[in-house]
């Protein structure tokens, strides 16, 4: 039955997009799309790591005929406040107490803490129907500010860390009961069969040598995780061939840009120098339009523009004057064209399904991805034998 739902969900999600999107001046083709479970809601808490990564592995465990899982993803995210605090305290109080981290992140803490399904441990133990994690972050940051000026973790802190976490997240079960059968953490992320060594985080940056490890510089990588370096166009292949192949991708990047707009679910790279096929009238108004107007005509999404053919010196420009920032982690999910034949993304966002027209999916062009992407993380086996034997995998 559950089964079922994904598919028939995967269907209505398809008809959305191709049908709503083609109202606004873009009609998506399907070349693949994957299996995912239904998109969840963060709603007030900076966790779309964990959030993205849960939806990766949850699609994994349908890709490995494991069947669907709601996963838990404040089971996660509560060890990571607690590493995190425990970072920060011994950086001097030059720590990231910040909600935001990473993918490996997840998949770190799984192999060591395991997980849980979301109905045994929501992480809502407070008056919310959603997360809302302002007042609990400025707790964190309160002890851990406290701890700093003692020079001191003592039993009594860790008492109130863990009170804390108690409060607004509710008890970590040691053992619990799910479909008739008894497990502890550990033994319910065993049952289900990943490995979480099988999964590596890629990256595409050019100051760093291609085909090594090495970490990357955004705030959100608080525990210096390492990512293999390639150049942008093998990063592309990677993504290309991963969702090719039946595999998902967790994808981590800027969302800033006014390019990215949930609500009309696309997300595109224009580029105001190259113009569309305009003709007579229209083209003579638009070349006399300034940048500020163009991109304001753009924005309506009402016609496809050109976009920003990306190399690795444009992408690199970007990271480098910041205007590239790591923002946000979503699970793409497949690939479709418009009908102009370019390429998107299918992209499975955490905010709910109410907060656009397409069940909180949407599109984002193969420029968007290349200019945009912070880094991916990929089951070693969905990378191509030529680029897995550069990087010794």
């Amino acid at each position: 039955m559950k089964t079922h739902f994904t598919k028939t969900t995967l269907l209505v999600l398809s008809l959305l997009i191709s049908i709503s999107i083609y109202a606004q001046g873009y009609q998506f083709n399907d070349v693949v799309r994957n299996a995912a479970t239904p998109v969840k809601n963060q709603a007030n808490s900076g966790t779309c790591w964990s959030y993205a990564t849960a939806a990766f592995l949850e699609s994994e465990l349908l890709r490995t005929g494991k069947g669907e899982y709601d996963l838990s993803e404040i089971f996660v995210v509560r060890q990571n406040y607690v590493d995190r605090m425990k970072d920060n305290y011994l950086r001097r109080g030059d720590g990231n107490l910040g909600q935001g981290s990473l993918a490996h992140m997840f998949t770190k803490i799984v192999k060591k803490h395991g997980i849980v399904p979301q109905e045994v441990y929501s992480g809502i133990n407070y008056n919310s129907p959603v997360n809302n994690h302002k007042e609990v972050n400025r707790f964190v940051k309160a002890i851990s500010e406290a701890a700093i000026e003692l020079k001191q973790q003592s039993e009594e802190y860790f008492e109130l860390q863990n009170a804390l976490f108690d409060i607004y997240f509710g008890k970590v079960p040691d053992k619990f009961i799910y479909k008739g059968k008894e497990y502890s953490p550990v033994s319910f992320a065993k049952e289900l069969g990943l490995d979480m060594d099988d999964y590596v985080e890629i990256t595409s940056f050019n100051h760093i040598p291609f085909y090594e490890k090495s970490t990357i510089e955004v705030p959100d990588n608080w525990d210096h995780g390492q990512f293999y370096n390639i150049p942008l166009d093998e990063f592309i292949q990677v993504i290309d061939f991963a969702l090719m192949n039946g595999y998902t991708v967790c994808w981590d990047g800027d969302v800033s840009e006014r390019g990215f707009s949930h609500t009309n679910g696309v997300a595109i790279n224009p580029d105001t120098k190259e113009l569309p096929t305009f003709i007579g009238e229209d083209r003579a108004r638009f070349e006399k339009l300034s940048v500020e107007d163009k991109y304001t005509e753009i924005f309506k999404f009402e016609t496809i523009f050109p976009e920003v053919e990306v190399t690795q010196e444009i992408r690199q420009s970007g990271y480098e004057n910041f205007s590239t920032t790591d923002d946000h982690l979503m699970l793409l999910t497949g690939i479709v064209k418009d009908q102009k034949g370019n390429k998107y993304y299918i992209t499975k966002n955490s905010w709910g399904t109410d907060r656009n027209k397409f069940g909180g999916y949407l599109n984002m062009s193969e420029s968007f991805v290349r200019a945009k992407s912070i880094s991916v993380m990929v089951h070693k086996e969905s990378i191509p034998l030529s680029i897995k034997n550069k990087l010794g995998l």
